[in-house]
Order: C-alpha cells, then structure tokens, then sequence
C-alpha cells in the first residue's frame, strides 16, 4: 500500500493531533516518516520537539524527511462574548497565524467600517508557510476584528465579524 500525503491532509491530521491528548506520533509510508512530539517533560528533551515547520520538512523526498511539530496547547479557542445574532462570523477555516495585511508594508485588507463584497479577501492565514486569502462569504460592513495581526488562531476561531447587507 502506498500512502501519499497532500498539504490539506497533512494539515488536518496535524489539526487532529493538536486536538487531541496525544504526546507522540509517528506514521511511515514507502518515501516519508512523519513524526510528532510535543510535551515531553524537561525543557531538554523536547528542544527537537520546538523546531518551526516548514515547507521543505513537509515536502516528501526519496529520502527519509521527518517533521517535528511545536507544542501546541490544548485550550479551545478564546471565545468572544457579546456574540450578535444579526452579524456573520468570520472564522479560521484552519490552524494558523492571522494577517491582515498581504505584506507588512501594505495597507491592510479590511478595516473596522470598511465595505465589503462576496470574494472579496479580508485576511491571510498562514500554514505551514502556505498564505491562504479568506475571501469573504457576504457583502457587508466590518463590524468587529477580534484578532490582532501575526497572532496564532485555532481551527474556528472568530476572526472578525460582518454585518450583512
């Protein structure tokens, strides 16, 4: 059997261990090995354990490549009180890092007040070196952004919310 990974699987299994109470993981096909620890005791023997991912470690090559993924606590995501029932809520589609912003020097996509359009992108997310555009769902006015830029988000989180037109 030959087991092949794309980027979207990988990073849903890596969402799924993030999750879930599992310290260490390892998971081999025909051209790849696929290792995860994290929470292992003395700051010494988990240092392997805090090597950033790239997308070089992600890539399978005929040699062995072996992916040591950072600890990642197992908080749900922080939640938003106050939620409104006539606003829509944008949220992470995945685990990353939130932009708002293409670039650092550029203006950002959207800001409090700002109109917006179906397709229309108000923010990046960041995964595994991979910047995925959220386009937005409705045409409307955002109301509200919950998330600073650079900051780590979890799968669901509330991004920002739109008041729909």
């Amino acid at each position: 059997m030959t087991m092949n990974l794309d980027h979207e699987e990988l990073h849903r299994l890596l969402a799924t261990l993030a999750e879930s109470d599992i310290q260490e993981f390892r998971l081999e096909g025909e051209d790849f090995c696929l290792e995860v620890k994290r929470n292992l005791g003395t700051p010494s023997d988990s240092i392997a354990s805090n090597k950033k991912i790239t997308s070089e470690d992600i890539e399978p090559s005929p040699t062995q490549s072996k992916i040591d993924a950072s600890p990642v606590p197992s908080t749900p995501p922080p939640s938003v009180p106050g939620s409104r029932s006539d606003l829509v809520e944008v949220t992470a589609p995945m685990v990353g890092t939130f932009y708002r912003a293409p670039g650092p020097e550029e203006p950002p996509f959207v800001e409090i007040g700002s109109k917006i359009n179906v397709g229309q992108a108000v923010c990046i997310l960041e995964a595994m070196k991979l910047m995925n555009e959220l386009e937005s769902e409705v045409s409307g006015e955002v109301i509200e952004i919950l998330v600073e830029n650079g900051t780590p988000v979890e799968f669901g989180q509330v991004l920002m919310r739109l008041k729909p037109v």
